[in-house]
């Protein structure tokens, strides 16, 4: 017993050593490494932690700076302004040193949003060909792991500054790689890169909770949020979403076997229904990560060889059954679904599709062309498309960024002030369509915190929407083009740039893989202003419009050397014209002295104009000589359909 007692408390003495010894080493903080890039003409903030009281000398290039920790241990230095150069050291002294070696100065740029921010280079057009050639030592790029927390974080997971190169850069941000390309060769200076960035992300996440408090909008909300850690918060998310999911689907959400669902005979009456393809948090289900099943009928009046059905994508993974038989599976939620229909499956008359869908987090559910959804039979298609029966087997038992406000900024954000940056890159809406109206406020609320955070009214520069073939036009309402005007409106914010990207989108796909041109017209903004050129960077914007008869005349700003299109008969795309009954018509228009006139035999009066008000906007053609496609507008202030969806959070704490 006596050895036995000597070994606890040598093993507690051990420990207390150990404790203290820990406490001794001053730390810096996870965005300082190697190979990283500081901010010139800038005060350089360098901070960490040692023990209380500790003092802590920080050393780089030719200066020297001395600072004692606080109370708490965190300890900070600034220092002065530095030209762009090195390679340089950094040093920290304390009770230990520490040197971070092969640090450039020049511009840092922060980019961050959703998945087409962190599309990267080997995602990108022309991957493979870039890969090789990126042989460019003076930009630098670290990747902000992802994490979220219900509590501003002190620090970030430990991550790595990497230098460009072919071994490398297939992980780069690709927008944030080649905006720095071309800086870079501009300006002849090194080029940072912070990745902030989360695919499926809402901007609300972005956002800290003193900017929600801020805004008297949102206060009620926020402070129905109760400050407390994240799993407190799953909790109450759970008990929430199960309140919730049970109202929608009128059902306890506890089946007894959900294997039966699969089955042609399986009475599915009673179930709800959602419109597929349609991610289902811009329906009913709302924000919902879990696991659902959806049943479709069809009718068959004969029966052929090699069927096919085919699947534009699912967001997540899927299983798919045909009267009850597996005839497929996928693991991707950006993959498209094609899979063959055995001989014997099919029926005549009443047939059944069933699928099982994993939704781990984002969006959910059946997305993409609904043309795309469909059974091939020969010649013959069947459209899937319209309402599905669903009902939910479980509800994912985690956080999902999106659940809650601030989650983001509080692990991905918040942790890298002070850090001297020079501006924002941001690419992020998508999460968003549903609540257009509101973004109009969110948005500017967001830069607005972050700048206050920093204290530095730093350049925001960000992308449009792109072309994307979603529902909705002029005549029926367009969430996609509702987003488009509130980020147009955005540009009413002082020191913002604005991107327009109809031309190079994908109408199929959320996720275009132009990301050079993006990264150039940014790039653009960014000269203009840097600069104080006088120069074009963006394309047309509307003025206003005359009335001369039956027609329209339409005037732009940011004429640049004057408007052109790409027609080689000189007519314009995606103008639309409405009167007093605010109906609209697709308009003729051609460009005269640098304005367009619009018209069209069906409008005798018309009262209003509207210029690529739809998701996919490919076929506008209007630019500048400079090749900056105009922006899409409408002159009007008639009703949207998005106005009355607002963000809200539903968490009962007992």
């Amino acid at each position: 017993m006596k050895n036995m007692k000597f070994k606890w408390h040598f093993l507690l003495l051990i420990t207390f050593i150990s404790s203290f010894a820990l406490e001794a080493q001053v730390k810096v903080a996870a965005i300082f490494s190697d190979n990283m890039v500081l901010q010139r003409h800038s005060k350089i903030p360098v901070w960490g932690w040692a023990n209380a009281n500790e003092k802590v000398t920080v050393q780089f290039h030719n200066q020297t700076k001395t600072t004692k920790a606080d109370q708490t241990g965190k300890w900070i230095v600034r220092l002065d302004d530095e030209m762009a150069g090195g390679p340089y050291v950094l040093k920290i002294k304390g009770k230990n040193s520490i040197e971070i070696k092969n640090i450039l100065v020049g511009e840092v740029w922060i980019c961050s949003g959703q998945s087409n921010m962190e599309w990267t280079v080997g995602q990108a057009d022309e991957a493979e060909k870039e890969i090789d050639m990126a042989d460019f030592p003076q930009i630098r790029h670290v990747k902000i792991p992802k994490e979220i927390n219900s509590f501003p974080a002190s620090d970030i997971q430990k991550t790595a500054w990497e230098v460009c190169s072919p071994k490398t850069v297939a992980d780069f941000t690709a927008i944030g790689y080649y905006y720095a390309k071309e800086l870079n060769n501009k300006l002849k200076i090194p080029i940072g890169i912070i990745n902030a960035s989360w695919g499926g992300t809402n901007i609300e996440t972005w956002i800290s909770r003193e900017g929600f408090e801020l805004d008297s909008e949102f206060r009620d909300m926020i402070y129905s949020m109760p400050k407390i850690d994240i799993h407190s918060l799953l909790d109450a998310k759970m008990d929430a979403a199960k309140t919730r999911i049970e109202k929608i689907q009128n059902s306890k959400l506890n089946p007894e076997d959900v294997s039966f669902y699969k089955d042609l005979n399986f009475k599915d009456s009673n179930w709800s229904e959602i419109h597929q393809p349609g991610l289902w948090e811009e329906q009913q289900l709302g924000n919902f990560d879990g696991v659902i099943w959806l049943r479709k009928h069809f009718t068959l009046s004969e029966i052929t060889e090699n069927c096919i059905i085919e699947i534009p994508a699912i967001d997540d993974n899927d299983i798919t059954f045909i009267n009850g038989i597996k005839i497929g599976q996928t693991n991707g939620w950006d993959e498209k679904r094609m899979y063959k229909i055995p001989s014997g499956i099919l029926k005549l008359g009443d047939n059944v599709i069933t699928i099982r869908v994993v939704d781990n987090g984002g969006g959910g559910g059946i997305y993409g062309n609904a043309a795309a959804l469909k059974i091939i039979l020969n010649n013959k298609e069947i459209p899937l498309d319209g309402y599905w029966k669903f009902q939910v087997e479980s509800i994912k038992n985690s956080i999902n960024e999106n659940d809650f406000p601030s989650l983001c900024f509080n692990s991905m954000i918040h942790p890298l002030i002070p850090f001297a940056f020079k501006g924002v890159l941001w690419y992020q809406g998508e999460s968003n369509v549903s609540r257009a109206f509101q973004y109009r406020k969110t948005f500017p609320m967001l830069i607005s915190d972050w700048r206050k955070k920093w204290k530095n009214d730093f350049p925001f520069y960000y992308v449009q929407l792109a072309t994307y073939q979603t529902t909705g036009n002029s005549n029926e309402g367009c969430a996609w083009a509702e987003i488009r005007e509130a980020q147009t409106k955005t540009l009413s914010v002082k020191n913002t740039g604005m991107v327009v990207t109809t031309d190079v989108g994908n109408p199929n796909d959320i996720h275009p893989t132009n990301k050079k041109t993006v990264a150039k017209r940014l790039a653009s903004i960014a000269f203009t202003n840097l600069n104080n050129e006088n120069m074009i960077s963006n394309g047309p914007t509307f003025n206003s419009f005359e009335k001369k008869e039956k027609q329209l005349i339409v005037t732009f700003n940011s004429l640049g050397a004057g408007l052109v299109t790409t027609n080689e008969y000189g007519f314009v795309n995606g103008f639309e014209i409405a009167g007093e009954n605010q109906v609209f018509y697709p308009a003729k228009a051609y460009i005269k002295e640098n304005k367009v006139v619009v018209s069209n035999e069906n409008v005798l009066n018309p009262i209003a104009v509207r210029f690529g008000w739809i998701g996919d906007a490919s076929e506008c053609n209007l630019f500048n000589v400079e090749g900056f496609p105009a922006v899409p507008f409408r002159s009007d202030e008639w009703k949207t359909i998005t106005k009355e969806e607002k963000y809200k959070i539903d968490i009962i704490v007992n």
